[in-house]
């Protein structure tokens, strides 16, 4: 049951803890807080912000999610619900609540739609391919 709650569950929490002003630094936009420099060999700064950094979480946990799609068992149908009632509610809150109007939270918004889209759309290749495999005539 616990695998079946949707992974990016947790970049949605992070992101309202910080656009609430739970958590994180007071005052101005906490995604273009920097995170790390890094000097690059061309005598470039790369600086990792909060925001790319929310992104990049994201996006990684996009993958696990399209991994856990793969699986064919009664829970992955539970999954995909729970998927596509999060994404509704990145939906609801980026049309709602001012503090989610950033780039940011629109691309985690977006990250959560390809997720149910991915996972429907593998789940229903996959139980083709099953009763393809499964098809004797």
């Amino acid at each position: 049951m616990l695998l079946n709650i949707p992974l990016l569950l947790a970049p949605f929490a992070v992101y309202n803890l910080f656009a609430m002003r739970i958590v994180g630094p007071a005052g101005g936009d906490p995604w273009v807080t920097p995170i790390f420099t890094v000097n690059m060999v061309s005598d470039a700064r790369w600086t990792m912000t909060l925001g790319d950094m929310m992104i990049t979480a994201g996006l990684v946990l996009l993958f696990v999610e399209v991994l856990k799609a793969t699986r064919s068992n009664m829970g992955s149908i539970f999954d995909h619900l729970l998927s596509t009632l999060l994404f509704i509610v990145f939906l609801i809150e980026f049309l709602l609540v001012a503090e989610a109007a950033t780039s940011v939270f629109f691309i985690l918004m977006i990250i959560s739609l390809i997720d149910v889209i991915a996972g429907f759309s593998i789940t229903i290749r996959t139980a083709r391919r099953d009763m393809t495999i499964g098809h004797t005539g």
